[in-house]
């Protein structure tokens, strides 16, 4: 089971990270740029992937990934929280939080890193 909070302590973990509320829903940022969004309808995270990987862990995976209507649109995908694989969850918020970070950010971090 992946909790909110389990979450939570995964992407304020990453530099320049914040939480705050978007849409309703509780939601973390990085340079002003979504990183997930907790779905309150659904009390589940709102992941961002590219719409080929959405489609393939729908296909794939449809017991743990959903989406509906309207998150069809965008390239985002719901997780059951008791059935997320943690190590994915990590991989996932650390790639979206590298793609929108400023590289300065990024490069401090993987200095710290090592």
């Amino acid at each position: 089971m992946v909790t909110f909070e389990d979450i939570r302590a995964i992407i304020l973990s990453f530099p320049d990270t914040t939480e705050g509320m978007s849409w309703d829903a509780r939601s973390f940022k990085v340079n002003k740029k979504a990183i997930l969004f907790w779905n309150p309808q659904y009390d589940c995270p709102v992941f961002k992937v590219p719409f080929e990987e959405r489609d393939f862990l729908l296909e794939v995976d449809p017991e743990t990934f959903f989406t509906t209507d309207h998150h069809k649109p965008w390239p985002f995908i719901l997780g059951r929280p008791e059935r997320l694989d943690i190590d994915w969850v990590k991989t996932n918020i650390e790639r979206v939080w590298r793609a929108q970070a400023k590289k300065a950010t990024i490069k401090a971090y993987d200095l710290a890193q090592l």
